[in-house]
């Protein structure tokens, strides 16, 4: 019978089977899969988009990781729904940077065409990435926008001001580990599920985290656990969400939330209806800004046991630890 082990626990194995498999998978008659990206040229490709364009659709010879070396991409790319489990991996997070500078207002585009990165393929993992969006703070400008199942981003920076991430698609999965998040006016958005472990969240605007616009049908939409948010100098009024749409889903939890937080932490986006159906909640919260005492009344405080049933495993389903081959579930919690 599996056990419910601590979160902390979980990703530890999570991440380290999921290196461990991929090894495997990757390797056909004894040579792994990989693709190099040099901005130098000295490597398979010197563009992104020419890497991703190599792959074959649903390569049948299984998972290919792409390894980016240092350099400042000025790419828009778009990993098709034909292009499924591939790595792309940056040399380090800091110095390997995807870069554009798209927005809604340039030439009429709206904002779901202003990404950076599109990801319509599933099972797609990214690491030690800059994914950014330099538009400046001229309104909705997407930095990684994404409408597939089963994505992880790990130790990436994903840079930009309104919309940054756009995470689309209903009953889609994703996973933020480590990651650093910055933006103005809900600059985490979309109808996906998405955990988020151990991310920095940097807000620059006195306006709003999140801005969910879960399906009512979906049990989950953001959880954030053990995140810390951050506030650029001068920033006192933040809120930690709103909801796009009705029946928006928020969980923040463990999460260290700084003075200028909104006492009231959550706004109803003008709509009292939504008061309703948002399912906003927190628990075990900590900082100047975790008070609860005058947070709204439609908002939910958990009580431990109600925040127990919140696990990375129920919120991302077995099917997502499987098909990335992250974890075997028969291997864990035997006595």
């Amino acid at each position: 019978m599996i056990k419910h082990y601590n979160t902390f626990v979980f990703l530890l194995i999570f991440a380290l089977l999921f290196a461990s498999a991929c090894a495997k998978s990757e390797t056909k008659n004894g040579v792994t899969k990989k693709i190099v990206v040099d901005k130098q040229g000295k490597s398979d490709f010197t563009s992104l988009q020419e890497a991703i364009n190599s792959i074959r659709a649903f390569d049948p010879e299984g998972p290919t990781t792409i390894l980016v070396k240092n350099g400042v991409y000025r790419e828009k790319i778009v990993i098709p729904d034909y292009v499924c489990e591939i790595k792309i991996i940056g040399e380090d997070k800091e110095k390997t940077v995807i870069t554009y500078d798209d927005y809604a207002g340039k030439d009429n585009m709206g904002t779901f065409r202003t990404y950076t990165l599109l990801v319509r393929g599933n099972d797609i993992w990214f690491e030690n990435l800059t994914i950014e969006n330099t538009a400046g703070p001229v309104g909705q400008a997407v930095a990684l926008h994404t409408e597939g199942d089963r994505i992880v981003v790990k130790n990436c920076r994903l840079l930009g001001n309104q919309d940054t991430v756009y995470t689309g698609g209903e009953g889609n999965r994703l996973c933020f580990f480590d990651c650093y998040i910055e933006g103005t006016t809900d600059f985490i958005f979309g109808s996906a599920t998405a955990w988020f472990e151990g991310c920095e969240l940097h807000c620059k605007k006195n306006s709003y985290i999140t801005a969910a616009s879960t399906p009512q049908n979906i049990e989950y939409g953001y959880i954030f656990n053990r995140c810390k948010v951050t506030l650029a100098e001068g920033i006192t009024s933040v809120y930690l969400g709103r909801p796009w749409r009705p029946y928006a889903m928020t969980v923040f939890m463990n999460c260290e939330l700084p003075k200028g937080i909104n006492p009231l932490g959550w706004h109803n986006w003008g709509n009292p209806d939504n008061e309703k159906t948002a399912r906003y909640a927190e628990f075990n919260n900590y900082g100047e800004g975790a008070n609860t005492d005058q947070r709204v009344n439609w908002a939910k405080i958990l009580t431990p046991e109600e925040a127990a049933q919140i696990t990375i495993e129920k919120v991302l389903k077995e099917d997502f630890v499987k098909k990335l081959s992250f974890l075997h579930y028969n291997e864990v919690g035997k006595d």
